[in-house]
């Protein structure tokens, strides 16, 4: 079944995808669509309705009044719904994955799974959200000083309200259902507003949830520019939370939303440090896979490897042998690396490659491009005066800096703006942990190149008192994982 057919035909009004509101698959009366271009080809692959403000309003008084009755739905309920759409998701991956490889230029495999560990997620999160709400706490007033036993109090979880989702181009689809599905079981509402490319897998994928039966007007999804519609969504007071994934944008969100919960993850500079002991085969195996998987379109992508020079030139050796063996190409032929998303982030990377070139950088291997797709560049000998030792270049180029000492490498992590993941490679698991708290990011994999995953792990940031993590949520703790590698012998 290809994409906007079969089962999927509904969705599709001519040549333009229409949005979901109140159970219904809709064109929008703007009567204007939105292109979205094929990162391969650089020609427009599907349109998608342009929805008006208007249409917005209604959505959230939809989700509004849905929402009051859903919460009233036995948690068994919204559970069995899950688990239904988890399995249409997983039986119609094709048609879906299809989009993704002409809209985002996701290789083939990596599409499908990304649809396959999608319903894994809604059903997991189903089994998890029965457990974790199906509890409550009781208190007794005499566990506080001066109080005798005259009071009970039973504490119990209840839902936010209309939750606003707003996943990002990269991973349209499972970044969509880790807001959703959360959302559901907890007894909210969604609107959701997928990113312009992505917007068909994203609407594919809500159709998932058409069929299985949820309420009309509980899941809803909007698209349109979002200069007409994105402030209106954030800014809308029939909000009650905003769930956001993305890059500065989150900033301006969060000092528009108001007095709403905000989650958010903003993206990262994940730093990459390998000591004088690691098991530098394992270190290049993981910088391929963690800087170059998905054309480095990944906010958990290695960003910049921070290596003891003592042992540099072998690893950057080793790592320069891989990038050779890398394919380059079209995403339908399952190559390791595909078109970036579009011409703009083209266009941005190759300012940092030039950036880095001007002052000094050693090209490991010749700079190429041809229209979106990049060849993987791997950057040695690149010092923090170049933008690309600081920025987030989302794309298949990876910078080396040499350093002479643990705590220079660290001092590099914790200078950074972004404060998601790290990792470090050693043998010694004392320093492991020793560098692993150092490091100010909400998690470091140890010997591991950073990731999010397995999904039911934490997933989570730092939160100094800087301008982008500032805005990526607001609470009084923190919290951080460390997660190791574990390798049996067989």
């Amino acid at each position: 079944m290809a994409a906007g057919t079969g089962l999927f035909a509904e969705i599709l009004d001519g040549d333009a995808y229409k949005y979901y509101a109140d159970g219904v698959w809709k064109k929008s009366a703007s009567g204007k669509s939105v292109s979205i271009i094929n990162p391969t080809t650089r020609k427009t692959q599907y349109k998608v309705q342009a929805c008006s403000q208007e249409e917005v309003n209604k959505v959230m008084d939809l989700a509004k009044s849905a929402q009051k009755l859903w919460a009233k739905t036995p948690l068994w309920k919204r559970a069995e719904l899950l688990h239904k759409a988890a399995a249409i998701l997983k039986e119609h991956k094709t048609p879906i994955a299809e989009c993704l490889v002409k809209e985002i230029a996701k290789p083939a495999k990596d599409a499908v799974m990304e649809v396959v560990r999608s319903g894994d997620l809604v059903s997991y999160t189903a089994e998890e959200g029965v457990r974790i709400l199906g509890e409550g706490k009781f208190l007794v007033s005499d566990s506080f000083p001066g109080n005798e036993r005259t009071k009970y109090c039973l504490t119990s979880k209840i839902p936010l309200g209309v939750i606003l989702a707003i996943p990002p181009f990269n991973y349209p689809v499972n970044l969509a259902v880790s807001k959703i599905a959360p959302a559901l079981i907890a007894g909210n509402s969604i609107v959701l507003k997928p990113p312009t490319q992505g917007a068909v897998s994203a609407l594919h994928m809500v159709h998932c949830f058409h069929l299985a039966g949820f309420p009309k007007g509980l899941i809803n999804c909007v698209t349109g520019k979002g200069s007409e519609i994105g402030d209106f969504l954030t800014m809308h007071p029939g909000v009650n939370c905003i769930s956001f994934t993305g890059g500065d944008t989150g900033i301006s969100i969060s000092k528009k939303a108001g007095m709403i919960p905000l989650q958010m993850e903003l993206g990262g500079k994940d730093a990459c440090i390998v000591l004088e002991d690691a098991d530098l085969d394992l270190v290049a195996a993981n910088i391929i896979k963690g800087g170059f998987s998905y054309s480095g379109q990944r906010c958990t992508a290695v960003k910049v490897v921070l290596v003891m020079e003592s042992v540099a030139d072998a690893l950057v050796e080793k790592v320069k042998a891989k990038v050779a063996k890398l394919t380059v190409g079209p995403p339908e032929d399952d190559c390791d690396i595909t078109p970036v998303v579009s011409e703009s982030s083209a266009n941005f990377i190759e300012g940092l490659v030039l950036d880095a070139k001007e002052k000094g950088a050693t090209f490991c291997q010749e700079y190429k491009r041809e229209g979106n797709l990049i060849w993987p560049l791997l950057l040695d000998n690149v010092r923090p005066d170049m933008r690309i030792a600081w920025e987030e270049p989302f794309g298949p180029v990876l910078p080396v800096i040499r350093i002479n000492s643990v705590e220079e490498g660290i001092h590099h992590c914790n200078a950074s703006n972004f404060g998601l993941q790290g990792c470090v490679f050693t043998k010694d698991v004392n320093k492991a942990i020793m560098i692993s708290d150092a490091m100010e990011t909400g998690t470091v994999q140890i010997n591991s190149a950073p990731a999010r995953g397995p999904d039911h792990f934490p997933f989570q940031v730092n939160l100094p008192f800087n301008q982008l993590n500032s805005a990526i949520s607001k609470t009084w703790k923190r919290t951080k994982s460390i997660f190791f590698l574990v390798q049996w012998s067989h």
